[in-house]
Parts: structure tokens; sequence; C-alpha cells
């Protein structure tokens, strides 16, 4: 039944990028402006939402959670699992660094630590500096629209950014942080640890998946059919990555990781910073090149994978799998810097050898020009309608968009309490609520509204 959803959901991801390549162009090849729905102001100048939409705060930093440790601050990525009719379950990250203490699940002092067996915690950092990153799990009756329980279910990591979700029923949460072991520092930071979606409040043993590299990672996008996951890095000088699990299901069970390059063009810079190298609409064949050293003690997987011939991309970050395509958004690419969204199709022979004579290719679907329209693309998920929703992160004024399929682009929300990002926007499975974070304000929030109307 979840392989039923996840390939649903992926099959309206790719209807919904289908309707984002029409919207990035009008007839001069700019980009069109944003169409704006009748946004109400709010009188509380939290949200702004369109008529008939509401919002409701179901967790805020800092609150008691069920399990006695306290919600974490600095919410991120999240993903949602269907539990029966009425609930879900919402993993979330926290992208935390062992400093601020006002952002630890264990108090504003860590004195709940000695409550965490000391094997549940990946770096407990000689107990004077642990993770506070991590994941907390709420369990949400979205027929009453209240949080059941929310717990504490992987602990001592450090700046858990994005992730993704995976055809069996779990969690991949990274690391957008590279930190070396040192004296306050007992482990090697930059890994994907999963998480499994489930009811019972424990806290997952953490084990990091070490052979999916080793690097400042940020999403992750699983192919259903091979179990292949793809995965973006948030540095300036990125990479694309691909692991190709020996087992599918099991990625503990190791792999090969590989960097993506373009057929014929060694080491492309597609950023267009300098100058433009890579246009609109345009595909690309693509190669993948297998890269060893994968815990890359000198956090240098990017440089080695450059040197490869691997492309360059401009802080690689949110990242959704579509029908035989995968979609990922890069920040600051684009010569103002304002970001793209990229396209990446998947070959009928996706990690095999026959692959090299029917290689995958990428596009470059989007690329802002004016910060009015889109500004900083980060996070990205699908409505079940097919309507694509893009989260800013700017530090200026955060918006969230959507796209239609007529490839129209509107105006979706406005967060007026705070210069924060948006960050983990997921629809439950059901569609009917919208959960999404501000992240500074550590507040996770459920949307709701007339969702089929917004066509």
């Amino acid at each position: 039944m979840q392989r039923r959803i996840f390939l649903r959901e992926a099959t309206i991801a790719s209807l919904g990028f289908i309707a984002l390549s029409r919207c990035t162009q009008n007839i001069e090849g700019k980009v069109s402006q944003p169409k704006t729905l009748s946004l109400l102001t709010d009188p509380d100048a939290y949200m702004d939402l369109p008529e008939g939409f509401q919002y409701k705060i179901i967790s805020k930093k800092g609150a008691q959670m069920s399990d006695g440790f306290f919600v974490p601050g600095r919410p991120d990525g999240m993903g949602t699992f269907r539990l029966d009719d009425q609930r879900v379950i919402i993993v979330r990250n926290h992208e935390n660094s062992p400093a601020p203490l006002d952002n630890s699940p264990f108090g504003p002092e860590n004195e709940l630590l000695s409550q965490v067996a000391s094997e549940k915690l990946y770096d407990l950092g000689r107990s004077e500096m642990p993770g506070l990153g991590g994941t907390t799990t709420l369990i949400y009756n979205e027929t009453e629209g209240v949080v059941e329980r929310e717990f504490l279910s992987l602990a001592g990591t450090y700046r858990n950014c994005a992730g993704g979700v995976t055809p069996w029923n779990s969690w991949l949460t990274c690391e957008e942080d590279t930190t070396p072991q040192g004296e306050l520092v007992e482990k090697n930071h930059g890994y994907v640890f999963e998480v499994k979606a489930q009811e019972a409040a424990e806290i997952v043993a953490p084990q990091p998946i070490k052979a999916m590299g080793r690097f400042n990672h940020e999403a992750v996008a699983v192919d259903p059919k091979t179990g292949i996951v793809y995965q973006t890095e948030d540095q300036g000088d990125g990479l694309i990555y691909r692991f190709v699990p020996q087992v599918k299901g099991d990625l503990h069970q190791g792999g090969q990781l590989q960097v993506l390059a373009i057929k014929g063009q060694k080491s492309m810079d597609t950023r267009n910073w300098e100058q433009t190298t890579v246009e609109r609409n345009i595909s690309f064949e693509v190669e993948w090149l297998d890269i060893d050293d994968v815990e890359s003690p000198e956090d240098d997987l990017r440089y080695r994978g450059f040197e490869l011939g691997a492309a360059r991309f401009a802080r690689g970050e949110g990242m959704w799998m579509g029908d035989g395509e995968v979609f990922f958004a890069c920040t600051n690419g684009g010569p103002n810097q304002f970001g793209q969204v990229f396209r990446y199709q998947l070959s009928d022979y996706e990690g095999q050898a026959a692959e090299a004579e029917q290689p995958a290719k990428l596009e470059l679907y989007l690329e802002s020009e004016d910060k009015s329209v889109l500004h900083m693309c980060d996070n990205l998920t699908i409505a079940p309608n097919g309507n694509l929703f893009l989260c800013e992160d700017n530090g200026e004024v955060n918006r969230i968009h959507f796209i239609n399929a007529k490839g129209e682009i509107f105006l979706f929300a406005i967060n007026q309490s705070s210069k924060s990002e948006f960050a983990g926007a997921v629809f439950s499975p059901s569609g009917k609520t919208l959960f999404v974070n501000i992240q500074e304000n550590g507040d996770t929030l459920a949307i709701t509204g007339p969702w089929d109307q917004l066509v």
C-alpha cells in the first residue's frame, strides 16, 4: 500500500513539473509575473493566505513533548506517512548545531541529556557539547486537527536540514554539516541517517549510512523502481550525487556513490554566474562517474568530483521524485542568483550498464530573473491536485508560491511574522493539509482550505 501511495504521488509530481516548464517563459523568454490570489491580511500579522484558507500552529519550539523532552528549535525538512484513516505520521528535521542551547530538546542547560542512553546519541560531545540536531516525530489527527503525541526520534546529529521519504516507509534525514572529529566532537559529521516512520515513541539507533558520502547534505529523492537515491549538496560549488545500493530498500548494505556529469562537456558549470552555459528547456545527456573515498576526511568530494568531470551546481536544495524524473532547486543559481530548478529524466536503464546507450537527460527548467516572481526557491513539494508549491529562503520577505496545471504562477502565502524562511513544506497523504515550518520562529503549521479550487 505504501509503495502504491508513493508511486501515485510521484506521478502527481511529474504533472506538476510539466506545468512548471510552461510557466517559466513568456513569448519574450522571460519569467512570467506571478498572479496574486485574494490574500487576506492576517490581523495577527503572522501569515497572509488566500480567502478560505487558515493556518494553525500545531507545534512550538520549547514546548514539552509527550516523552518529556522539549520541541527543538529550527524545524526544517519534513516527511508525512499515512498511519490510518484519521492520523498522519510526520517526521521533522531540526537544523541545530551544538549551540545555542535554547534550541536543545534537552532543556536550556541540557539538563535532560542524562535521560537518553548514550548509544541513542550519535555524538554525545564528551557530555559537554552534544549534537542538538536530529528529528522529532508527530502523530497528527487530521480529522480533529490536533497533535496526539510528539517525541524525539533521532538525537545527537548536527544540522539536520532536508531529506526525503522512501517507498519503504522511512525518512532519510541529512546533516548539512561536515564538522570533523575533534576534542569535543566524538564523531565525524556530514552523513545521512534513516528514521522509520512509526507510532511508537522511540529514539532510533543513530547509524550513519556512510556509503552515501560525507558532504554538506541537503535533500534526497528515491526512485521507487530501482531504489537508487539522488542527493543534493548545499554548497555554492556543489555536485549532484547518485547512490546505487547493493540491496534495494536496505541502504545500510552499501553501494556505489556516483557524481553527475554532462556527456561531452567535462566539468560544466551550470550556475550561469559568470556566463550562460545552460539555457532553459535544452536537454543534455548525462553520465554518472564513480567516486571513491566517499567518507572524505578532507571534505573534498565536490572538488575531486569536479576534477573527474562532474557538473557544478549553485547550492542544490529541495528535491522531489516524479514519474521517471527528478527535480531539484538550486537556491542561488542564475546571473542574478535568484534561483534555478532543474529536471533530470531517468534512463530506462537507470543504474545499469545499458544506460550508456540510452542516457538520462538534464535540463534547466526555471531560472528566475526577477525576485518579485521567485526569490531563492528552497523546499518544493507537490499537492495531490498537481500544483507545485515552492518555498523561498532569501532573508527578506519569504513567500510560498504555487504553479497550477495551466502553468500559471500564483502567490499563496507571505510570512508577515519574521524574515524567516518557510521550510519542510509537505502535504499529508490525504492532501487535506499542508504542513510547513517557519524555521526561526520555531513553529510548525497545518494549513487547510479549498485546495481543489487552486487550479
